[in-house]
């Protein structure tokens, strides 16, 4: 998570949406950078510890921003990253990840419960298609006024990701919700406004 108080921004770093590479990008003209457990900071937190703390001590209230990702395309994401200590395939690992109690190694999160509060109302000013980058990059680029260039970092090793049609049938039921915030974005032109 990085804060822009010049630009009154703070960037959300949503995990397997290319937040590294941002990040890497940015800190140049960041105030407050926040790393290692602190770095996937999802809103609900932000709004009870970190919101108040840059009222209270800064003043500021800068404008929450985000990444979301296809969200199958975020599940591939994450078993590619984990593949190499895995033992189960990509339908194996989705099978996991649904599970009411998810293993300590299908426990990855949602990008829906990232981005939303307590009562599941999106949290973010400023919400990206991932798949969108050129939108992205020219948004910040305005933003920041210079020109912003994402280098990769960290890119997850290859690793099958098929899937079957069972699968991604409980796949599409259980992830309804943020299939559907993503379709949102995607359908504004990869730029979502909301007013918080």
């Amino acid at each position: 998570m990085l804060v822009f108080s010049e630009q009154n921004l703070v960037l959300f770093s949503t995990p397997k949406t290319g937040s590294t590479a941002m990040e890497v990008a940015l800190k140049p003209w960041a105030d407050i950078a926040f790393y290692k457990h602190r770095k996937h900071t999802p809103v609900n937190r932000y709004q009870r510890k970190i919101a108040p703390f840059l009222r209270e001590a800064y003043d500021l209230t800068p404008e929450p921003m985000a990444v979301i990702r296809a969200p199958l395309e975020h599940l591939r994401s994450w078993y590619r990253y984990r593949a190499a200590t895995l033992d189960v395939d990509f339908d194996g690992f989705l099978d996991a990840v649904m599970l009411d109690s998810p293993p300590t190694w299908a426990r990855v999160g949602t990008q829906l419960n990232f981005l939303t509060d307590k009562q599941g109302r999106l949290g973010i000013t400023h919400l990206f298609a991932y798949e969108a980058q050129p939108v992205l990059r020219d948004w910040l680029s305005a933003r920041m006024e210079r020109e912003i260039v994402f280098k990769p970092q960290n890119v997850s090793p290859n690793a099958p990701t098929s899937i079957r049609s069972e699968t991604l049938a409980a796949f599409n039921a259980h992830y309804a919700k943020e299939i559907a915030l993503h379709a949102h974005v995607t359908g504004a032109g990869g730029h979502l406004i909301t007013q918080l």
